[in-house]
């Protein structure tokens, strides 16, 4: 018969792709994992790991049973989330990926509030690439992404929270600083700085102006920065334009905010959601963490219909 456990150290290696790593995860020694697992294959009649890669990978079969199995898990911990509403008990850990372009901005908004209002959550926060989120979602790494949509990825539920505008910012000797109206393809040059590649920032830039990146002959040097603090802080010494989203905005000094500069033909927006798996066990966690971001928000950025949204991929 199988059981619950052997589901347990089969995702685990899954996730991990090795067998040292999952059993540290589930507290046990390898030889006791390996043996559960080879026992499990040997009652299957199949195998459910190919050994012989490295790292290793689960077989065709294989890959199905560990669907099933996260599938089976899930199910099994929506028992104890019934048993916690049924008790009004709200606890129990929550792993949460956010992208580089709204950690500074966001997370200072309700991180401090929801650990407040519900200190028996144990709250993990990593700072991630979107392509980073979305692998660690389906490999259970994380529980839930607050990152940029629509993504359309088919295993990855997206819930929009908020929609924030996108704004030029420009040196004070740039032309488009002391322009009376600025256009998006006025941002269509070689004097824009970009974020690195990795960034959904950087291709929402891209798409919204069409622009390739092709030369960067009127920049001081070539530079792809990883945040966007960086990127204003060159502009600030060596000139050039940037786009920034509206939360970078919201606590900047004064003697930034006169470099801001809002488009007249467009407004821009990023939609910003909570992402979580399809099979996720921790819906009233998922959903108290949405209100309490919703209620750190100003009513103008939950309006979808204020602007147009840029999509990224």
């Amino acid at each position: 018969m199988i059981t619950i456990t052997q589901l347990e150290y089969i995702v685990a290696v899954d996730t991990f792709r090795h067998f040292g790593r999952a059993a540290e995860h589930c507290f046990i020694t390898q030889p006791t994992l390996s043996m559960q697992i080879k026992k499990l294959e040997e009652d299957l009649e199949i195998i459910i790991f190919d050994r012989s890669k490295q790292p290793l990978i689960p077989t065709d079969v294989g890959k199905r049973i560990i669907e099933q199995a996260r599938s089976v898990l899930t199910e099994t911990e929506k028992i104890n989330s019934i048993i916690k509403d049924h008790k009004n008990l709200i606890s129990g850990e929550l792993k949460i990926g956010i992208i580089p372009t709204l950690a500074p901005y966001l997370l200072p908004l309700f991180i401090g509030n929801y650990k407040r209002k519900y200190p028996n959550i144990m709250i993990k926060v990593e700072e991630l690439t979107t392509e980073n989120i979305v692998n660690d979602l389906n490999r259970d790494l994380l529980d839930v992404g607050i990152l940029v949509t629509p993504l359309r990825e088919e295993r990855i539920n997206e819930k929009p929270i908020f929609y924030e505008e996108m704004m030029l910012y420009a040196h004070d000797k740039h032309p488009l600083h002391d322009k009376q109206s600025v256009n998006v393809m006025d941002i269509a040059t070689p004097e824009i700085w970009l974020l690195s590649d990795g960034h959904c920032f950087r291709h929402q830039v891209i798409n919204l102006c069409s622009f390739k990146g092709a030369s960067n002959e009127e920049l001081p040097f070539h530079f792809e920065a990883g945040s966007l603090e960086t990127l204003m802080n060159i502009i600030d010494k060596e000139g050039g334009i940037t786009l920034i989203p509206e939360l970078a905005a919201v606590e900047m000094a004064e003697s930034r905010i006169k470099h801001v500069r809002h488009f007249s033909d467009v407004t821009p927006l990023r939609e910003v959601s909570l992402v979580y798996s399809r099979h996720f066990a921790k819906n009233k966690l998922i959903e108290l963490l949405w209100k309490e971001i919703v209620a750190s928000m100003p009513n103008h950025l939950l309006d979808k219909d204020r602007g147009t949204i840029v999509e990224w991929k």
